[in-house]
């Protein structure tokens, strides 16, 4: 066979197998995940957002402890277990509130020793206090879609006020499951000694920082509500 035959037939081969390997990725984006998933966006105006009761999504939310460990790091440990309710009005944050409850037994510190020595009667003693509730009290605005929580922790059978920086993320309906969403994130900190929780100091902080991420939804079932 003649060499440019050849040559040409192998750059038309080569070309056919480039634009394959251009299109097959494409093609299993677009399967796995459609484009609307992909360019997904969430507006930040809280009138946006349909007044109404959410609950917490059970799959998309973080709530974790940190405490400065021997002046070395902070160590952190978080709660597998919690829920959270959350009223929206129309008025936004503003006039908006939020009651959440953490299983106490479900503190996770990767460590399966310690874990057990947190929940044990020198530390939270969750066999008699088996909840930790925070429940909100007032908001104050420090920006767009911005501000301090103020609520009422309970911890270790002590309730004390606990405030909290929080940030609106946005709102849109999810675009796999359809539901209204919405999304924050919060931190702030408080003594452990105002709660009776005063062992292994000063080894272990008295500071606590708390940090969450946290998304809400209202059923599709409920979205008239």
């Amino acid at each position: 066979m003649d060499r440019t035959v050849v040559a040409g037939t192998a750059r038309l081969v080569a070309r056919g197998a480039l634009a394959l390997a251009l299109t097959v990725p494409v093609v299993v984006l677009n399967a796995c995940t459609p484009l609307r998933v992909v360019t997904h966006s969430v507006s930040t105006k809280e009138a946006s957002v349909p007044a109404g009761h959410y609950q917490l999504d059970p799959h998309h939310w973080n709530v974790s402890f940190d405490v400065d460990h021997f002046h070395y790091s902070r160590f952190t440990m978080r709660f597998d277990k919690v829920t959270a309710q959350l009223d929206w009005r129309p008025d936004g944050l503003a006039g908006s509130s939020v009651a959440a409850t953490i299983d106490a037994a479900s503190v996770d510190t990767n460590v399966p020793v310690l874990d057990r020595m947190v929940k044990g009667t020198d530390m939270l003693d969750v066999a008699r206090y088996p909840q930790v509730r925070f429940v909100s009290t007032r908001f104050e605005r420090t920006g767009d879609a911005r501000g301090t929580l103020t609520g009422d922790l309970t911890l270790h059978g002590v309730t004390q006020p606990v405030t909290l920086d929080v940030t609106f993320n946005g709102y849109a309906p999810n675009p796999l499951t359809k539901e209204a969403t919405l999304g924050f994130s919060a931190q702030g900190h408080f003594s452990r000694a105002k709660f009776g929780l005063s062992t292994w100091y000063p080894a272990v902080g008295d500071d606590v920082r708390v940090r969450i991420e946290a998304e809400f939804v209202k059923p599709a079932d409920a979205a008239g509500t």
